[in-house]
């Protein structure tokens, strides 16, 4: 279950990996075990424990040289890693917003309505108690700074689930379709929103914004001796690869990648361009390190580092199989790094299997924080494992299941975690439908990490046994929102937002692929009174009309304008649900807005 040795660290991914670790990690890990001090070594009562959540966005297992890769430079999360538990295996969602979403809550995010990562199903239901809402209520002060990809609108926003401080990006990431149209997909001095208000330029790459940000909560919380919660949930390094840090990005072009490219016609100069932007995720991770030492914060600091999924383009990931988008174990193992001098020591080995259900609960009991009552959680509590408790492990499977599509589809994408035994449906993240010529696969992890060998049809009893186990979990966590797993009502020009702006993140596509080119947003209005709606372009458009429909109401507006911001109204909406779907015609053309700002008309109704 549970090992405590004096060995020192090693990698926990594929025994194939560990000959490739630098051995200057042998002697960090042999540092960190020595200044390690366990609680009886601690004199009075220490202040309330602070949490630093840090997230990646698309980073493999592959991606860090403490895992062996033989080019990337990550010296400060190597070390990091020396300091922390060696927890094995770790498992995330195949996609963004599900692995976000099970962060957020300690259940599976099928339960929270959340199925995909666009068109309105990455909108978590705001029902959910969230993590930074459970703090807050004990008394932290909650940030999140970089990507929350839960929604965009009132009331799914982060500021209005939990968190008092935010400085994010709509939508999965930069450049893309909920980005304000000025941002043009910088990465560099991007529009971020303040506070779920205001936008602002921000001034550098975006990843050190996001870390100066919370460098700046983190001096506040210690100038207040307040208890801090900080999330920093990087874009780095999801594309698109235009703009990366420059000096990094020339270093890599200069480099051997040879080692690192993989057979699938993979482009080095795109590797190069994220090997590029994970070093300097290294160095803003340095930075918040730096920063906790200096206000004498990192002994009480739980200090947190995960990814969330596997890599989206072709380079070395550990010797695993597949990448984002799939369930074999390249697409949803993540590093679990967990830093807590005062309670967790680095000689400890944690073998039994843990998941992104499991960060909620743990950082619940860190912090003695109690469970609001009536929320039913998937995940464990890790700490009795992490901190060597001599306590019984039941042992557990996990399921991660993830594809495009508006509701879940039993059988489909999904894989049905042990402790030695996996069973895989890889029938692929694109479809909203299972290919019914996919096969189901089983493996032993433990024999076989990089999911060689199909032994399917030798293990005939496992199988079935897990297939009925797999079925009683959907049955369960499935069905929790099948009454309703349409996406969360946006509530639109409230005093808690009172311009609302509608993307194609957050709308159900009737047409096109991808965001799509035609769909309508489900929404909920508070009272009767009129609005307009500003319709936005990226660039200058001429229209000729706008319809505006308003459920089956259509409102016919004669317009004659040439801008690249034009408004229509006002439109008397009645209170209560309602879907908005609005065409733009122009020459007998016929398109959608790239976005639209709701906003209440004052005086009247």
């Amino acid at each position: 279950m549970t090992r405590t040795t004096g060995r020192p660290w090693r990698s926990p991914y594929v025994g194939s990996i560990s000959a490739r670790v630098r051995p200057a990690l042998v002697l960090v890990a042999a540092l960190s075990a020595l200044v390690f001090l366990g609680p009886a070594m601690e004199t009075g009562p220490p202040p309330r424990l602070n949490v630093l959540l840090v997230v990646t966005d698309d980073q493999g297992l592959g991606d860090f040289g403490v895992s062996g890769n033989p080019v990337l430079r990550t010296p400060r999360l190597d070390a990091f890693a020396a300091e922390c538990p060696t927890v094995e295996r770790f498992y995330v969602s195949p996609v963004c917003s599900p692995t976000r979403a099970s962060l957020m809550t300690g259940r599976y995010s099928y339960r929270t309505r959340v199925v995909d990562t666009y068109r309105g199903r990455s909108m978590m239901d705001p029902s959910e108690e969230t993590l930074a809402e459970i703090l807050s209520d004990d008394g932290y002060r909650t940030g999140i700074f970089g990507k929350w990809h839960l929604g965009d609108a009132f009331p799914l926003r982060a500021v209005d689930q939990g968190f008092d401080t935010s400085l994010v990006h709509r939508g999965g990431g930069l450049a893309q379709p909920s980005e304000p149209p000025e941002n043009e997909g910088r990465y560099t001095d991007p529009l971020l929103r303040r506070d779920g208000r205001e936008w602002a330029r921000a001034n550098g790459y975006s990843t050190q914004v996001f870390v100066d940000e919370a460098l700046s909560f983190i001096d506040s919380c210690a100038d207040a001796g307040e208890p801090f919660f900080a999330y920093v949930a990087t874009n780095a390094p999801h594309g698109p690869f235009d703009d990366v840090p420059d000096d990094l990005y020339q270093r890599y072009l200069k480099r051997d990648l040879t080692d690192v490219l993989t057979s699938d016609g993979t482009n080095p100069d795109v590797v190069a361009r994220t090997y590029a932007m994970i070093e300097d995720i290294d160095r803003g991770f340095g930075r918040l390190l730096d920063r906790l030492e200096k206000r004498k914060l990192d002994r009480n600091t739980l200090v947190i580092f995960l990814t969330d999924n596997g890599p989206v383009q072709g380079r070395w990931n550990a010797d695993l199989r597949g990448g984002k988008t799939t369930v074999y174990e390249g697409g949803i193992r993540s590093p679990l790094w967990m830093r807590w001098p005062r309670r967790l020591s680095p000689e400890t080995t944690v073998d039994r299997i843990a998941a992104h259900i499991d960060i909620l609960p743990t950082v619940l009991e860190a912090t003695g924080t109690p469970l609001p009552d009536g929320i039913a959680l998937d995940g464990r509590s890790l700490l009795p494992l992490l901190e060597a408790r001599d306590e019984p492990w039941p042992e557990r499977q996990v399921v991660v299941q993830a594809h495009r599509g508006d509701t879940p589809e039993r059988d489909h994408n999904c894989a049905l975690v042990g402790e030695r035994w996996k069973l895989v449906r890889a029938s692929g993240f694109g479809s909203s439908r299972a290919d019914p010529n996919v096969a189901w696969q089983l493996f032993d992890l433990m024999a076989d990490p990089g999911e060689t060998t199909n032994l399917f049809a030798e293990e005939t009893d496992r199988v079935i046994a897990m297939r009925a186990d797999y079925e009683r979990w959907y049955s369960d966590v499935a069905t929790t929102r099948f009454d309703n797993f349409g996406p969360p009502r946006i509530r639109p020009a409230t005093s808690n937002e009172p311009v609302t702006t509608l993307t194609r993140q957050d709308w159900r596509a009737d047409s096109g692929t991808g965001w799509g080119t035609r769909g309508r947003w489900f929404l909920h209005f508070d009272d009767e009174t009129d609005y307009e709606l500003r319709l936005r372009f990226r660039e200058a458009r001429t229209l000729d009309r706008v319809l505006v429909a308003i459920d089956q109401r259509i409102h016919d507006f004669e317009v004659g304008a040439t801008a690249a911001s034009i408004p229509v109204g006002p439109i008397r909406i009645p209170a209560g649900h309602a879907t908005l779907q609005v065409e733009c015609v122009a020459d007998g053309e016929s398109f959608d807005p790239y976005q639209i700002e709701v906003v209440r008309v004052i005086g009247e109704g």
